[in-house]
Formats: C-alpha cells, sequence, structure tokens
C-alpha cells in the first residue's frame, strides 16, 4: 500500500493548490475470488467505480486482481472492500491470500453440482413413464392419478436444486437487475424460474411437465462452470507463478564488513542501499548489485534463460531470482515496487486485462445481445400463443435458455491468458494485450542492427589517435562513460584501466543525441563522440578543410566507427567490432518463409549494415539513418497499408517503436526503448520474436474460431427455438456444450511445439 500527496504548485490559484494539498490518494491491490466471466468483471468495476473518492479500479480478469486508488477523505478501503463483499463476491488485500475463501466455494460448487447430479439422475425414473405414455388414458399404463403423483415426486426433487444448487444464478440476476445491467446469469435464472413454475402449474392444472430439463440445465450449467475454472486456472497458471515469486524475506547485514550478523525482515520493508546476506537455494530479495561471493542463480521465470546464470562480484542480480549454490552480499538498489520483477508483473496483469479490437467488439455487443434475446422470446411466446397455446411458454423459454452467450465472453479472456503466460515462460512479455492481434496480422518486420540482430556487445578492436590532444584517451572514457549505448559501453570499457582517475576534469553540459552521440563541455572546451556526422559537425567553418579531407582509414572501413573530435576536428577514432546473434539468421528466415517483408534500418555506415544484411539474407537494407528517418520509414510503410513491427533496443530507435504497429524491444537495450514497447523479448534471443509470432497467430485464430462459432451456434439455435424445434432440455444441454467448447478450444494453444533454445550469448 503506498500514499501519494496529489499536490500541484503550479495551480493557477493558491486556494486550488491549497486544496490540492488537502487531498491524498492512496493504492492498494486486491485480491478477489467468486468471479466466473466478464460479467463479473464488469459489475464490479462498475459497482466499485460508482463510490465517493474512487480515482481508479481496474480489475485483472486473468489473475483475479484488482487495483485500486481513492482519495483517502471521501474513502476508505474497508468500505470498497465491504462493497464488493456485498455483490457476493470475495475481497482481500493482495497481502492476504483468498485460498481459504476458494476453497469454501469450491467445496460448496461440488456439493450444489452433486445435489442436481444426483436429482437428475432420480428424476429421470420419474419422467420416463410419461415419455413413454406421453397422453395417459384411463385404460392405459399410466392412470392420471398415477401420472400426478410422478409429477408432485418430480416437483419436490427439482425444489433442492432450484433452491439450492440454482441460488448463485439467482443471487447474481437479481445483482445485475439491482444495478441495471443485463448479465448472463438474467436469462440463465429466468429460464429456471420460468421452466420450474409453468411445471408447477402443470402439475395440479394438467399438461407437459419439464422438471427433468430445469435440473439438467442446471446441473450441465453448474458442471460448464467448473470445468471453465479448472481451464482458466490452467491458462493463468503462468501468470500466477509469477505473480507468486515477489520475495517475502531478507537478511539484512548489521556492521557489515566488521560482523556478519544478520536481520531478518520482509522483504518490503527493505531500503535502497541496506546489504543483504542470500545464502544459497535463497530467493534474492531486491535488485542489487553483487558485492562478495560467486554463483549461479536461476531467473528462467522472469527472462526465459533456461540456464542458471553465473554472478560475481560487480554483477546485478534481480529480485525473484533464486540463488543455486554460493553465498551472495548484495547492495539493493531497487526494492519493494521498484524492481524488475514487480514493474514485469505489473506490465504482464495490464496486458491480460486488454483485449484485442476483435473481442471488444463482442464484449461490446454482449449485454445488448441479451436485451434482444429476451425481447425475441418475449415476441416467439406472443406468437406461438396464437399458434399453440400449450407450446408457446416452453418454446420462449428454449429461446431464452439456449441463447445464453456465454460462449461470446467467457472463452476469450482464456485465449489471452493462456498466450501471454506461455509467452512469459519463454521470456517473451507482453505489455499491450492488442499486441497479440496486431502481431498476429504484421505484414513488415523492421529489425535495427546494434544490440537487435547483433549481440549489441561490442568491443574495441583498433584505436587511432589523429591528433596529439592533451589527456585524449581520458576525455573520450568521460563522455563514453556518460552514455548507455553498446559503442560508449565498449569505448569505456576499453579505456577505463588507463582513465581511472578522470575527477580532475570539469564537467558540464553533457547531452546524448539519439542516434549520434554523446557531447559535452570539459575544461570549457566541447567536444563529442559518436558518429562520423555527428561528431565532425562540432568543427567550426574555419576548419572546414579538416572536415572535408577526413576519411576513414582501409583498416576500418568494414568496422563500426566512432569519432571524437572537438572544434578543429578529429582527435581518436575506435573501430568497434560485434558479433552477429546466433539465432538472427533462422529467426529471420523463418519469418521470410512466413511471407514477412523484413527491412535492416541502422545508423551505421552503409558497408557494415550490408555485410550483415548478406550474412542474415535480408534484401532490404538501408544504412546512415537519423532516428527521423526511420520514423519516416515506419509512416510510409503504414501509409500503404502495412502492419509494422518493429524491433530494436537503442535510444535512436524510440521515434520508430513509437509509431510503430508493434514495437518489440530487446531485454538488455535502453530504458527509452523498453518504455516504448509493447513486447519486450526478457530472453535476448530472436527465436522467440518467431515463436511470439507463432503463439499470437495461434491464439488469433483461436479467438476467432471460437467468436465464429459462438456466433454460428446463435445463428442455428435462435430459429430452431423459434420455430419449436428445441424443448427446453435441448436448449440447456447446447449452451452448456457451446460455452465448453470455446474454453476447451482455448487450451489447444498448449499444444504449439515449445521451442529448441539455442546456446544464447552471454550478456553478462
Amino acid at each position: 500500500m503506498s500514499i501519494t500527496s496529489g499536490v500541484d504548485c503550479k495551480a493557477d490559484s493558491v486556494i486550488a493548490c491549497q486544496q490540492q494539498e488537502d487531498q491524498f490518494t492512496q493504492t492498494e491491490k486486491l485480491s478477489l475470488s467468486g468471479m466466473h466471466c466478464a460479467a463479473c468483471v464488469q459489475l464490479i468495476e462498475f459497482r466499485v467505480r460508482q463510490l465517493p473518492g474512487i480515482d481508479l479500479f481496474k480489475i485483472n480478469a486473468a489473475t483475479h486482481k484488482a487495483d485500486v486508488v481513492w482519495q483517502t477523505e471521501k474513502n476508505n478501503i474497508k468500505n470498497i472492500i465491504s462493497a464488493i463483499v456485498h455483490l457476493g463476491y470475495g475481497a482481500l488485500p493482495s497481502t492476504q491470500s483468498p485460498d481459504e475463501f476458494e476453497k469454501k466455494e469450491n467445496k460448496l460448487a461440488l456439493w450444489r453440482l452433486f445435489i442436481a447430479g444426483f436429482a437428475m439422475m432420480q428424476i429421470m425414473m420419474y419422467a420416463f413413464p410419461a415419455y413413454l405414455v406421453p397422453v395417459p388414458q384411463v385404460d392405459g399404463d399410466l392412470t392420471p392419478d398415477l401420472d400426478k403423483l410422478l409429477k408432485i415426486a418430480s416437483m419436490l426433487i427439482t425444489v433442492p436444486v432450484v433452491g439450492f444448487s440454482a441460488l448463485p444464478f439467482f443471487k447474481a440476476a437479481w445483482r445485475d437487475l439491482h444495478y441495471r445491467h443485463i448479465g448472463m446469469d438474467v436469462p440463465v435464472s429466468l429460464g429456471i424460474l420460468l421452466t420450474f413454475f409453468a411445471s408447477v402449474w402443470a402439475t395440479f392444472r394438467g399438461g407437459v411437465v419439464y422438471y427433468d430439463s430445469a435440473i439438467m440445465f442446471v446441473f450441465l450449467l453448474l458442471a460448464a462452470r467448473l470445468i471453465e475454472r479448472k481451464v482458466q486456472k490452467k491458462t493463468t497458471t503462468a501468470l500466477r507463478v509469477l505473480t507468486q515469486l515477489v520475495p517475502v524475506a531478507a537478511q539484512k547485514l548489521i556492521n557489515y564488513p566488521h560482523s556478519r550478523e544478520v536481520q531478518a525482515l520482509d522483504a518490503t520493508a527493505l531500503q535502497t542501499g541496506d546489504l543483504v546476506l542470500v545464502a544459497p537455494g535463497g530467493q534474492i530479495p531486491a535488485d542489487g548489485v553483487v558485492l562478495e561471493g560467486h554463483s549461479e542463480c536461476d531467473e528462467a521465470l522472469m527472462t526465459g534463460e533456461s540456464r542458471p546464470v553465473l554472478k560475481t562480484v560487480g554483477d546485478t542480480v534481480i529480485a525473484g531470482a533464486i540463488n543455486t549454490n554460493g553465498t551472495l552480499i548484495i547492495k539493493a538498489l531497487k526494492v519493494g515496487m521498484e524492481t524488475h520483477l514487480s514493474s514485469l508483473i505489473g506490465m504482464m496483469e495490464t496486458a491480460a486485462t486488454e483485449k484485442p479490437p476483435i473481442v471488444l467488439l463482442a464484449d461490446k455487443h454482449a449485454s445488448r445481445f441479451l436485451g434482444i434475446i429476451l425481447l425475441v422470446a418475449l415476441l416467439t411466446g406472443l406468437v406461438w400463443v396464437y399458434l399453440a397455446p400449450d407450446r408457446a411458454l416452453w418454446i420462449a423459454i428454449s429461446v431464452i435458455v439456449v441463447t445464453c452467450p456465454c460462449a461470446l465472453s467467457l472463452a476469450t479472456p482464456g485465449v489471452m491468458s493462456a498466450a501471454i503466460g506461455l509467452l512469459a515462460k519463454n521470456g517473451v512479455l507482453i505489455k499491450n494485450g492488442k499486441a497479440i492481434q496486431t502481431m498476429a496480422e504484421a505484414t513488415h518486420f523492421i529489425f535495427d542492427k546494434t544490440g537487435t540482430l547483433t549481440v549489441g556487445k561490442l568491443r574495441v578492436v583498433n584505436q587511432l589517435l589523429q591528433r596529439e590532444v592533451v589527456q585524449a584517451e581520458g576525455i573520450a572514457f568521460v563522455l563514453a562513460s556518460g552514455s548507455g549505448h553498446p559503442a560508449a559501453r565498449a569505448i569505456a570499457d576499453a579505456l577505463a584501466a588507463q582513465n581511472e582517475n578522470t575527477s580532475g576534469m570539469q564537467v558540464t553540459d553533457m547531452h546524448e543525441v539519439a542516434g549520434g552521440g554523446i557531447e559535452a563541455q570539459i575544461d570549457n572546451h566541447y567536444y563529442r563522440l559518436g558518429s562520423v556526422d555527428f561528431a565532425l559537425g562540432l568543427v567550426l567553418t574555419s576548419n572546414a578543410k579538416n572536415k572535408e579531407e577526413f576519411e576513414i582509414p582501409p583498416i576500418m572501413r568494414d568496422a563500426t566507427v566512432s569519432v571524437l573530435a572537438d572544434q578543429d576536428g578529429v582527435i581518436m577514432m575506435f573501430a568497434l567490432a560485434d558479433t552477429l546473434r546466433v539465432d538472427a539468421i533462422e529467426t529471420i528466415k523463418k519469418l521470410q518463409e512466413r511471407h514477412k517483408k523484413i527491412l535492416l534500418l541502422s545508423g551505421d555506415r552503409d558497408e557494415v549494415v550490408q555485410g550483415v544484411a548478406r550474412e542474415c539474407g535480408i534484401a532490404d537494407a538501408r544504412a546512415d539513418l537519423s532516428p527521423a528517418d526511420k520514423f519516416n520509414i515506419v509512416q510510409a510503410l503504414q501509409a500503404q497499408r502495412a502492419i509494422v513491427v518493429v524491433i530494436g533496443d537503442g535510444m535512436n530507435d524510440g521515434p520508430a517503436l513509437s509509431l510503430a504497429n508493434v514495437a518489440v524491444a530487446m531485454g538488455q537495450g535502453a530504458p527509452i526503448s523498453q518504455t516504448r514497447s509493447d513486447v519486450l523479448l526478457m530472453s535476448n534471443r530472436l527465436s522467440d520474436l518467431d515463436f511470439g509470432f507463432v503463439v499470437a497467430n495461434k491464439a488469433f485464430r483461436l479467438i476467432r474460431e471460437n467468436l465464429i462459432w459462438a456466433i454460428a451456434y446463435n445463428l442455428f439455435a435462435i430459429p430452431a427455438a423459434v420455430i419449436g424445434w428445441l424443448e427446453p432440455w435441448h436448449a440447456a444441454l447446447g449452451m452448456s456444450l457451446s460455452s465448453l467448447i470455446v474454453v476447451l478450444n482455448a487450451l489447444r494453444l498448449y499444444l504449439l511445439p515449445q521451442p529448441d533454445y539455442v546456446v544464447s550469448e552471454n550478456l553478462n
């Protein structure tokens, strides 16, 4: 739980500012239980958002968690939880497990199912004679007295089913009507009650009864929902496992290095800068850096890396990882909700709540569809009153029961949760749920070079001093140390040993230019380090000759070149080499086999870019591009109705990523590329990009199949019920099987073959 002030000192008036100072907002994550479909989510969100002071309330249907933000002066967490519980659902702070409530609900659900199933078997014995002799005669096998006795016995058996087993449907329907919301339980309850009371009327007044249909309807619906819950739990396994990874305990070191006395405390109580002891087999409680020790850490559930990763002094570790063998002492850099794991979980939960446009369209019309069906059932009943009065009510009931639109809203969340969880398990984090549909429809894949097709672990293979400048290497080291770009990191690493003491330099006005390099004023003199064009852009007009005569030496022409320059011209040159990712060629080949257009866009020189393109088999490769150039290329493709996926890792990819239909960032990339991405390759494996495309394509196909099946079923079932071909029990069976089919169809996603991982590059 966190409290933040709503103060905005930029308010136009003192009064407004004072009013804002009096307001505080509080945030909490709740664990919900008892939800079984999209209508439950809509109802809870609708009710809570009506409460005073609620700024935000959003439910993740996959993990059954809810984020709530409220103004403390107007509301409190007790009232919010009470409002949810009053609706008939369970709600607890996320720190408390809802397992006990769920166990109780599951036990009660099994009892409801058992009673309905037992009653269904018993009532069939009483209904069987009536089916053999539909019109009892005085001299027949079934006398009127015996017929009435069997009907009364059937009625008595039906009472506990209607009064106990079907109670959840009635409560939910009453709740929906109370809040003026037509959910799926409204037609279900209407069908059960009409069937029961019409049968009671026929029992004493004469006519055909359908107690068996009412009980069968309840039994099938309870069974379908029980199976749906089991299936949903399976589809969200990966998401739930990830949310349970948040560290709960830590061992804080006291008076280190003089002693190794530890204090056991909750992981959420850690603060930035604390020193933590992690024993073998223990869970790392915070993002940090190793100060002492040597071990391997299992980061599989966070990064998709199947093998333990070696960690030594100076290496970074992430919260939630398991320390497999040696003892580590780490310094906490990010704690609590700021850790990599917490942000990853938050992004996944957000993605699971977002739906593809095709699903939003179905959800939008689901409630309207229910209203239309009730109207159709009423009109059908009125028409049949004139055609066959004794069948009018049963046909109207059949129309109501057969068209319950469970299939429209139950199965698609299952597919989305299964897809997001399956991808997360393989190191692909979906940050935007809409990316599933868009990636499935993608036509063009645009790759950056450095850090994307290549490992991004550049190394300086050659350096050349162009002219004598005092502390030239030190200046280059200071500039390179101020950037996170792979080329800058390589230069800084190469110069670190000889230039550790640069504290005497006065550095001001340091800033990075996307796609160019880094510039700063050092000892009152401006310098640039970066691409040739960027660095030479600092050369004064009076020294234009130096700029015009500059040429890259032949020994460096096949490498990536970074230049250090000042206003007088080039000072130093660095030749950097990179290696192609081991799965780059295979990934490009697979995408091309699926008839996707592949482009390579890079800010590097043409010779280097074309060399990489030839290795990967990319025909369309463009070099010497600025961030604006990449942006314009993406824009031009989209103007031609192309659906573009951009894969990048650097700061210069930010504009193109922000414009792309689907933005994919590498896990080790620059923060700006990650924040603007829809998909994050935590594993840094390009093969996972292809696997992500396969999963997205399959998931979108399953969603379309489910929606087509639901629509086709209703197109057949509604006319059949209106014409009178379906009895109520037929309708009950059809509705339950329809929902069950689309839910089970979602599990086909798990039949996809898992990728065979190649040995990944060690980026630590």
